[in-house]
């Protein structure tokens, strides 16, 4: 006698997500008697960009925005041309943690979760909120961010350089920053008085913080030069599109003595290293010339000559973050990566997702965007006979100024 079929049980519901919009800051470094927030931008306010972006993402239900006392019908103005129901408005207080938390009170209890955005980020991609919220699945708190490309100084009171500081493991802050609502909730009644954003709030509280790749597009507008570069940015949104560039990369590097190699920054045990000016890590010298042949600006041998004695040995995360740092200066980002390594040994697959993770790193990309993977020569030329190891990269920039 047959058993009739189990009833499926419907899947879980996502965790129920709003936003808490920041924009009661009065903006002086933009200049101009009006806040940066509600200057005009290609017809609307900054506010109602920033609002019709988070408004446009399928995991955001609601949005509170904090304003101040003396600027209501402007914000009535701004949520006009939003045309959106869904938002709820709230004065703000003396500080900015002040205002977030009068945000985060209006949100309901079965909000789960709580994006706290600037509203001088007007042009957050949704993948961005993607990262965050995914992130919440496992971390308390989440946050995007840019790995640092450039070298970094501390300067004098007379505007000298006093000294050259370390960059590895700092990050430029962007927002959203997201949250577990009851978490934040706590950290923020006991907040710094001048925390500079909601991360400090959250680390002062000992909770934990997940860094997510953040994206230039989200820039901040801060200065007037901020501005013009919004313009440009919705220029090219109104001309059809985005530039997209494609660029290719070769290297190789041959074995010699050694106990290990460096493929994609990650280290593996071998019975020989390559062999090269620096650190010979043919994966990312090839990504890296990838990016500067999008950018049509020449490759490692221009920026680094190797018969310059200051990067003999030198580790190649230092080119790749340069080639990173120069698309960012014209205007992109990384749309992908595929790099590809040639070789017989060592095998690659147990480190790839190791690869991916470092690189992306660098590369301010999701992981999910960078491909490595490896393939032989079946035994034939330099490659078959394990006298080094080839690379291969296609990388694709998106966006542009020039």
């Amino acid at each position: 006698m047959s058993s009739a079929p189990r009833p499926q049980r419907p899947p879980p519901a996502p965790p129920t997500a709003a936003a808490v919009l920041v924009a009661a800051g009065r903006g002086t470094r933009m200049g101009g008697d009006i806040p940066k927030q509600y200057q005009i931008l290609d017809g609307k306010y900054v506010l109602t960009h920033t609002l019709e972006s988070l408004l446009a993402h399928s995991r955001v239900d609601a949005v509170v925005v904090v304003i101040h006392p003396d600027d209501g019908p402007r914000f009535e103005a701004a949520l006009a041309q939003a045309g959106h129901p869904n938002v709820t408005q709230v004065f703000g207080g003396a500080t900015r943690a002040d205002s977030v938390a009068r945000g985060l009170a209006q949100l309901d209890a079965d909000v789960a979760h709580v994006l706290i955005h600037d509203a001088a980020r007007p042009f957050v991609p949704p993948d961005v909120i993607d990262r965050v919220l995914d992130a919440l699945t496992e971390a308390p708190g989440a946050a995007p961010a840019l790995a640092v490309v450039d070298a970094l100084w501390r300067g004098t009171d007379a505007g000298n350089v006093d000294t050259t500081l370390p960059r590895a493991h700092v990050w430029r802050a962007q927002t959203p920053q997201g949250f577990h609502l009851e978490a934040i909730r706590t950290a923020h009644a006991r907040a710094p008085a001048q925390a500079a954003d909601d991360v400090e709030v959250a680390r002062a509280a000992g909770l934990d913080v997940r860094i997510v790749a953040g994206a230039e597009e989200s820039f901040k507008l801060t200065r007037p030069e901020d501005m013009e570069r919004a313009r440009r940015h919705l220029a090219q949104r109104h001309e059809g599109g985005m530039d997209i560039r494609v660029g290719h990369g070769y290297d190789v590097h041959r074995f010699g003595p050694g106990r290990a190699v460096i493929l994609c920054g990650i280290e593996i045990p071998h019975e020989r290293s390559l062999q090269g000016h620096s650190d010979a890590d043919v994966g990312m010298h090839a990504v890296t010339d990838a990016i500067y042949g999008a950018l049509a600006d020449g490759d490692i041998g221009r920026h680094f000559p190797p018969s310059d004695p200051q990067w003999k040995g030198a580790a190649s995360d230092i080119f790749l973050r340069h080639a990173v740092g120069r698309a960012a200066a014209r205007g992109y980002r990384i749309g992908n990566v595929d790099c590809t390594l040639v070789c017989e040994y060592p095998k690659i697959g147990p480190h790839a997702q190791a690869m991916q993770e470092c690189m992306a790193a660098i590369l301010g990309a999701d992981a999910g965007r960078v491909s490595v993977k490896a393939t032989t020569s079946e035994r034939l030329g330099f490659t078959g006979r394990e006298e080094g190891i080839a690379a291969l990269a296609t990388v694709t920039l998106l966006g542009g100024t020039s």
